[in-house]
């Protein structure tokens, strides 16, 4: 069972949830109480700004994959980077596989080996551990703060406070500024009760996702974990569902800790680092969700979603009728790219796969592994359509699932087991057939992630699961199977720790920079362009309308092969938008190459005819509009973009080609709204209805003065669509900080930094 509380609540002794405070003698403030959270706390620690109201975070730790540290390292060197000032930690776990590109893949990871050592870093080569299991095992720390370019970094479990964003505040970090937020609502997770036998830490998370996402009860706050059932869940199970918490678009995570964090601690030689955390005697949550273990079964996420969940009791008890609404759903999703219908999984009246996974930071840990070997265990996957793989999360994990028989078994029961690689959550491995259906232990299940192309007809689905209902499948062949219908005894082995795994093979440069070395730079990594300065006035034309009431990170810039190119920011560009408009990019560089002759002096009317009558009319009530005050460019409009992946490529593309904002309903998480910002983009929001937008597809949008505007701290921007007439619409920027209005002046991140050098 779930319940939402509707509004704020105590929490007495870390036990007792109160409502009614006048009568349960309670003579603490709100505002004193909410510092008595664990998050208050560790916030204030790293806060450097005089108050809690604006923060200013420094981080102690950073950490990137191979699809991001290249982008980060550059941009922070047109920026003035000398050395890295905190521990940055370059993982290789996305493009591990050097399958696409020729040497692209490689060649990044050769620039993040030379660059660790140049500015005195860590490399940890392909196939050692996905990024966040690294984390776990040698980065986290009780009372610390992490930040990572990477959605999922999620270390709450272990008592530390991390938080996934694009790379552009990364780069902050590495140039000693802060990461600037104001302080952000707590939401307590109160945990009671004791998990079922055979229902996983994936069932706990997809319910919890389930109850929070649709309504934004979590959005962008920071999600607290309480409650006796805390206690009753391994260190293993709680950081399970602790890396799911980014689904909920929650801004980061916390739990209390104990004796079972300590000894993971102890396990991996940093007894140390452990710390105790509780919230104080009586502290006060701004919301508070309520989650009774016991009540919690084994679940489904079905697509394109993991907030799509339903018990797979009850899938299997309405196949026909929940596969419908499914089917109905994807509808919107894909955009009738591509025909869709589940009805062919219905085999015999059961529900037929044809592939599971078990992989990644989510589910590619020691116990799910054990877990999956123990059900699995003297049975077999068969010899049809049905395959099963398994990741472990890193070598050290790896290491002791083979000397300890679990990998025996596995391999025995058909399964294939393979090294520590992220490919399955974002469509680089483990790619299924055309129609097919995957059942993963993964993070994620959105549309086009998993390796479909709908432009080329080709569409699979994947639903998330635990990694016990996963091998239960696996033993039953196929046919999808809940963990607690099968009678298995779980070992529940114990975890040995290997340091000499990470110490014979992990580059450490304990912090010292070597200035000597010299980056060695592939044929594909590139510069960013040089980008223009926000103009007095923009010309907008809008070059994509995108209606879905989500828009993904992949499906602003795919991910799969396309990651292979996120060092090269124009050759990457190639691909925005492609798996959801695919014209989009020829007619961003239309527009684009006004823009362009503007920066080379010339008439941009002469390279785009169609931009003569928009700025004729402009003229006619804007007679000084013209020359040396005015810029050209493109704009999207989108529901709520920007749920997924931290990805800052999905705003750096748009404006690479020319995009100078974005227009919207609502921004689905703040990581999107601020990689916009950072690059430059303005994050207007609209109030009209998507249905009763004053622009189309194609129509130009003059925003007058917009650069007055933004320096002027104004909230609502006049604009008008260029018609017969200028029809006048109002958008608004949102809440913006000074440094944030500045970057968007400057132009972009990059700009602002060369502009603030030595001030």
């Amino acid at each position: 069972m779930i319940k939402l509380y509707d509004n704020g609540v105590y929490l007495i002794h870390g036990t007792e949830i109160v409502e009614d405070v006048e009568n349960a003698g309670i003579f603490v403030s709100k505002e004193e109480a909410a510092k008595n959270t664990i998050a208050y706390g560790i916030l204030k620690e790293h806060n450097t700004a005089p108050d809690m109201k604006s923060l200013r975070i420094k981080f102690d730790k950073l950490t990137s994959h191979d699809i991001t540290f290249v982008g980060i390292i550059q941009t922070a060197r047109a920026s003035g980077l000398e050395k890295f000032p905190v521990p940055y930690v370059l993982t290789n776990c996305h493009n591990s596989l050097c399958a696409v590109g020729g040497t692209i893949n490689e060649d990044d990871h050769m620039f993040g080996l030379t660059c660790a050592k140049k500015y005195g870093g860590v490399y940890v080569p392909p196939h050692q551990a996905v990024i966040h299991q690294f984390a776990r095992e040698v980065l986290a720390g009780g009372g610390k703060m992490i930040l990572g370019s990477d959605s999922h970094t999620r270390y709450g479990a272990l008592g530390t406070m991390a938080m996934g964003e694009g790379g552009p505040e990364l780069v902050k970090q590495l140039l000693n500024k802060t990461y600037d937020i104001n302080m952000p609502g707590v939401v307590g997770i109160y945990l009671d009760g004791e998990p079922a036998k055979g229902v996983g830490p994936q069932d706990v998370a997809l319910a919890i996702i389930g109850a929070t996402f649709k309504n934004g009860y979590v959005n962008n706050k920071v999600m607290e974990f309480v409650g006796p059932g805390v206690g009753k869940l391994s260190a293993d199970f709680r950081i399970g569902i602790d890396v799911m918490t980014t689904e909920t678009t929650c801004l980061s995570s916390i739990w209390r800790t104990d004796e079972k964090i300590e000894e993971f601690y102890e396990i991996h030689g940093r007894r140390e680092d452990y710390k105790e955390l509780n919230p104080g005697e009586t502290a006060y949550y701004d919301g508070m969700v309520y989650v009774d273990l016991s009540e919690i079964k084994p679940m489904i996420a079905m697509p394109f979603h993991p907030s799509n969940v339903y018990t797979i009791d009850e899938l299997n008890e309405n196949l026909s009728d929940i596969l419908h609404d499914v089917e109905k759903k994807a509808l919107i999703s894909l955009d009738g790219a591509v025909e869709y219908s589940l009805q062919d999984k219905i085999v015999d009246g059961k529900f037929y796969v044809e592939q599971g996974i078990i992989a990644g930071c989510a589910g590619g840990g020691f116990e799910n592994i054990c877990a999956a070997a123990d059900i699995i265990k003297g049975k077999n996957i068969g010899a049809d359509a049905f395959t099963f793989s398994v990741y472990p999360a890193s070598t050290p994990i790896y290491m002791e699932l083979v000397k300890n028989g679990v990998v025996a078994d596995l391999l025995e029961a058909g399964t294939v087991v393979k090294t520590a690689f992220c490919g399955p959550c974002f469509g680089a491995g483990d790619t299924p057939a055309n129609n097919a259906f995957s059942i993963r232990h993964t993070t994620r299940n959105f549309p086009n992630r998993e390796g479909s192309k709908l432009q080329s007809g080709q569409i699979s689905s994947v639903a998330l699961m635990d990694a016990r209902s996963i091998a239960a499948t696996a033993a039953n062949k196929g046919f999808l199977t809940p963990a607690t219908s099968m009678d298995v005894e779980y070992k529940g082995q114990k975890y040995y720790f290997d340091k000499n795994i990470y110490k014979n093979r992990v580059f450490d440069s304990k912090g010292v920079a070597d200035p000597s070395v010299e980056i060695q730079f592939g044929p594909n990594i590139k510069d960013w362009p040089a980008m223009s300065a926000l103009p007095e006035n923009l010309v907008l034309k809008v070059v994509s309308e995108i209606h879905d009431p989500v828009t993904t990170t992949d499906e602003l810039i795919p991910s799969g092969e396309t990651s292979s190119y996120r060092s090269n920011p124009l050759g990457l560009a190639e691909f925005a938008l492609s798996r959801k408009d695919p014209a989009y990019v020829g007619r961003a560089k239309e527009v684009q190459a006004a823009q362009k002759a503007i920066e080379a002096g010339k008439c941009p009317l002469e390279v785009l005819e169609e931009l003569k009558p928009v700025v004729a009319k402009v003229k006619e009530t804007y007679p000084n509009v013209g020359e040396g005050n005015i810029g050209v460019g493109s704009t999207i409009f989108a529901v709520k973009p920007g749920d997924g992946s931290a990805r800052e490529q999905a705003a750096s593309c748009q404006k690479v080609l020319g995009g100078w904002a974005n227009i919207a309903n609502e921004y689905a998480t703040k990581r999107y709204r601020s990689n916009l910002i950072n690059w430059g983009m303005l994050p207007f929001l609209t109030d009209a209805d998507d249905k009763e937008l004053p622009f189309k597809n194609g129509d130009y949008i003059f925003v007058p003065d917009v650069r007055r505007a933004v320096e002027e701290k104004a909230d609502v921007v006049k604009a008008y669509v260029v018609k017969d007439s200028l029809e006048e619409m109002d958008l608004r920027l949102g809440e913006l900080t000074d440094a944030e209005r500045e970057i968007i002046l400057q132009g972009c991140l990059i700009n602002y930094y060369r502009a603030t050098a030595g001030k």
